[in-house]
């Protein structure tokens, strides 16, 4: 074993959003931090880097924001996503924090753009990041660099040293020890490990692609499990949707995504729908539709829509596979073209007349079907016709270590961690019980992040 180096204040592991902001907080309290990121230099940021924007509350329209977003509209939205499965107080802190965080995110050097064309609704509500996430992250590295932050690259923690809830150190891949007076575990969640997916999802998991980083395996909240920490959040539940059935096992990313099931229907293997499309405004529901996909027969779905909707959604990497007609449309998907035919048409004769805005919940609804299309519903007549195939897209899981409103680890029996804290998705089960809304994934991160830098550091120096 290599001998013990140099100790720091706060030792914080993990190279993405939370974890920078939780070592420029604590640097700009004094501290000295040293972050360990397992990836190298070129993959650094974990998922961050495929991010687009965050959801802050603030009370007046900005530059790039159309209009107030109050937190009481926050937690009411966070409520109905998570069917009410979140810690309030966690929450509702989370959200309150989230008003400064706008400000200071720029202070860091990050920049905002106003929202991108094809991001349905999100103009209100969320700030987009200028040049996306790996500008954010750029930015971030370079403020912490600056200031005085030591960030080792290719640096895997595959041990930690804890004794009645302190921490004492990390041991790396290569046998170094690294002691700290505080830990902050920022390291992501267990996504890109599929034997871990596996253990609840059975051999579906094998057909699941993991949106962002393969480094996410899990190794620290595992650790921090183990050695006492309280979990929190149900392992089944994760961030999941509806990706690009051809993207790769792995980083995807957001250009995998599709916007388009609230223009179309989507079917399973046996051409059958099986979920309400149009069920609510898409930044709230669209988090839904991985899981929809991996309860189907092997994981797969096909969008189907036709022409009069081929413009009104960002596309994805990869083109919609087409065709002049519904059954020749089946016969390119690998379905049986009556089955499919069949379904198209009763969803048509279902639909009923409105005005169709997909800007709100409409009034373009079907009747008499079973599932119903609640919103959205217009007939599927317009050659050529579309589809994408889709899978399960899984961003990051939600099984993770409970914390207080100081970001602070909860131990197994109940009382706060000595010097332990958390941020991002190792700890967004607390907030996130199920469901999904567009960009908390990040708020999660940059709140907690900053409170567990800020925090850590005066632990360390009191």
């Amino acid at each position: 074993m290599r001998p013990t180096s140099q100790r720091y204040d706060v030792l914080v592991i993990g190279g993405g959003n939370a974890a920078l902001c939780a070592a420029i907080s604590a640097r700009r309290e004094g501290a000295s931090v040293l972050v360990l990121e397992a990836a190298d230099a070129f993959w650094r940021g974990g998922n961050t880097r495929h991010t687009r924007n965050m959801r802050c509350a603030h009370d007046t329209a900005t530059e790039i924001l159309t209009g107030p977003y109050t937190e009481e509209e926050f937690f009411e939205d966070l409520l109905l996503v998570t069917g009410g499965r979140t810690d309030e107080d966690l929450a509702r802190h989370m959200i309150r924090e989230s008003k400064e965080m706008l400000t200071w995110i720029e202070e860091q050097g990050v920049r905002w753009q106003p929202s991108l064309g094809g991001t349905l609704s999100l103009g209100r509500t969320n700030s987009f990041f200028l040049g996306g996430g790996r500008a954010m992250l750029n930015a971030l590295y370079a403020t912490a660099e600056r200031l005085g932050v030591e960030v080792r690259y290719e640096a895997e923690v595959t041990d930690l040293e804890i004794e009645d809830g302190h921490f004492l150190s990390a041991t790396l891949r290569d046998g170094e020890r690294i002691r700290a007076g505080t830990l902050v575990a920022a390291a992501g969640g267990f996504e890109s490990n599929i034997a871990w997916l596996k253990r609840y999802w059975g051999e579906a998991a094998d057909n699941f692609l993991i949106r962002g980083t393969s480094n996410n395996k899990g190794t620290i909240l595992k650790l921090l499990l183990d050695r006492g920490v309280q979990e929190v959040g149900d392992p089944t539940q994760c961030h999941a949707v509806a990706i690009d059935a051809r993207a790769p096992k792995y980083d995807g990313g957001i250009i995998t995504r599709l916007d388009c099931v609230v223009f179309g229907i989507v079917v399973n293997k046996h051409a059958q729908r099986f979920y309400d499309e149009g069920e609510d405004i898409w930044p709230k529901r669209y988090a839904i539709w991985g899981r929809l996909v991996a309860a189907q027969p092997d994981q797969i779905a096909y969008i189907i829509f036709d022409a009069s909707s081929l413009e009104l959604f960002m596309p994805s990497l990869y083109p919609p596979i087409q065709a002049r007609t519904i059954p020749e449309l089946a016969l390119a998907l690998g379905l049986d073209p009556d089955a499919l035919a069949r379904t198209v048409a009763d969803f048509n004769a279902a639909v009923r007349p409105g005005t169709f805005d997909d800007k709100i919940l409409d009034d373009c609804r079907t009747e008499g079907l079973t599932p119903p299309k609640s919103h959205w519903a217009r007939r599927i007549e317009t050659a050529p016709f579309y589809a994408y195939p889709v899978r399960p897209g899984i961003t990051f899981t939600y099984l993770g270590t409970r914390v207080d409103k100081q970001a602070r680890m909860i131990m197994a029996d109940g009382t706060p961690a000595a010097n332990m804290f958390a941020a991002g998705e190792i700890m967004a089960g607390n907030v996130l019980g199920q469901g999904y809304a567009a960009g908390i994934g990040m708020t999660i991160g940059a709140v907690f992040g900053r409170i567990a830098g800020r925090e850590a550091a005066r632990h360390a120096r009191n």
